[in-house]
């Protein structure tokens, strides 16, 4: 077993990197101050090829392994919670499912300026009353002549404001539970009866607008059904099986910028006649958070690889994203506990770290949800 990158997924990840040190986290802050979308930071990342990563470059994509796409994409989170949020929505929701379950023609009318990033793309599957529960979703396409009608909304649509192309899901037959559910390509400037209600204000995932949708007798022509009617529920729990890596990666991201900071923190940090990183209590606290960070990202790469070899990997992704998340959580509380009085102000980044690691554990699955499908994937075994 290898755990070493190749040459090439070491470059992918040094390049990121640098990126992110250079432009991403100098503005980290304002970001999460302001949280205004950052065009021109997105823009950036499309021209070094960073918003098309795991697609094949006849789309317009970098044609990278999931590696390689995992790895920059905990670089990207390391600099900004909210930017690995508007990427992994980008790529591993939006892309994945034109990529997955588009015809041709969709692929090359939607998919390609996606991965090229000239377009934005959100994935609207949750709603008020169907979030974990996405059956009970009451959104509906009614089928009228030569394409269908929508009615209903969405909540907690990651670039639902400012999304291009939005893959969206709905009842094409509201008596046949998850059978019944279809999915459909929405292009929000070109069809009437999209309307965006608003965007949330957030503990933190700064920077990447949560928009509340509504689609009011919002028509769309028979070749924007992505796949065939009644697929939607399937299409859906396979998307969120491969994002669950990229939100390990979001997690594993995070969880190392908490871990740097904190550090770096303890050796400047003078007390009691020296460094607090000679205390044994800090050097215990530094021990955990690496072994956690560590492990994080072995089950994020195990993940990875199962998908990159074609095997089942319910299981795993479900680990991944479940331990990741937890611990980028738990990671940043002790980097606040190790800055002490600063770490709770915001003159230091680790509040911030806290506040988006939280989120990980709520979307693309909550831990609670993740343990029921570990479980019975063991049982099953």
């Amino acid at each position: 077993m290898d755990f070493g990158l190749t040459t090439e997924q070491q470059q992918i990840r040094d390049m990121v990197a640098e990126f992110v040190d250079e432009e991403i986290v100098p503005r980290a802050a304002e970001i999460d101050e302001e949280d205004e979308f950052p065009r021109d930071l997105v823009d950036q990342m499309a021209e070094l090829g960073l918003m098309g990563m795991p697609f094949p470059e006849e789309y317009g994509g970098a044609d990278l392994d999931y590696h390689s796409y995992a790895l920059g994409l905990s670089e990207i989170s390391r600099g900004s919670g909210g930017l690995g949020t508007v990427v992994a929505a980008h790529i591993s929701l939006a892309g994945n499912m034109l990529y997955a379950f588009g015809n041709e023609e969709q692929k090359r009318e939607y998919l390609t300026p996606l991965a090229e990033g000239r377009d934005i793309g959100a994935f609207a599957l949750s709603e008020a009353g169907a979030g974990s529960d996405v059956p009970a979703m009451e959104t509906t396409a009614e089928k009228d002549g030569d394409g269908y009608v929508v009615n209903g909304g969405k909540l907690w649509i990651s670039n639902g404001s400012v999304a291009d192309t939005v893959t969206l899901f709905a009842k094409t037959d509201p008596d046949a539970g998850n059978k019944g559910i279809s999915s459909f390509v929405v292009r929000p400037e070109e069809d009437d009866g999209f309307v965006v209600e608003g965007t949330e204000h957030k503990l933190g995932d700064k920077g990447c607008p949560t928009a509340e949708l509504r689609f009011d007798d919002l028509y769309l022509p028979e070749d924007r059904l992505l796949g065939d009617e009644g697929d939607g529920f399937v299409q859906a729990l396979k998307t969120l099986n491969g994002g669950r890596i990229t939100i390990a990666a979001r997690g594993v991201g995070i969880a190392r910028a908490a871990l740097e900071e904190a550090a770096q923190y303890a050796t400047e940090r003078d007390q009691f006649g020296g460094p607090i990183s000679q205390f044994q209590a800090i050097q215990h606290k530094i021990a955990d958070m690496d072994t956690k960070l560590q492990a994080a990202e072995l089950l994020m790469h195990k993940a990875a690889d199962l998908k990159i070899k074609g095997e089942p990997f319910i299981k795993e992704a479900a680990q991944a994203k479940l331990y990741a998340s937890e611990i980028s959580r738990e990671v940043a509380n002790e980097a606040i506990q190790i800055h002490g009085g600063y770490g709770y102000t915001k003159d230091f980044p680790v509040e911030r770290y806290y506040r988006d690691a939280k989120l990980n554990e709520i979307y693309e699955g909550t831990s609670e949800i993740l343990r029921n499908t570990i479980a019975r994937q063991v049982l099953d075994e």
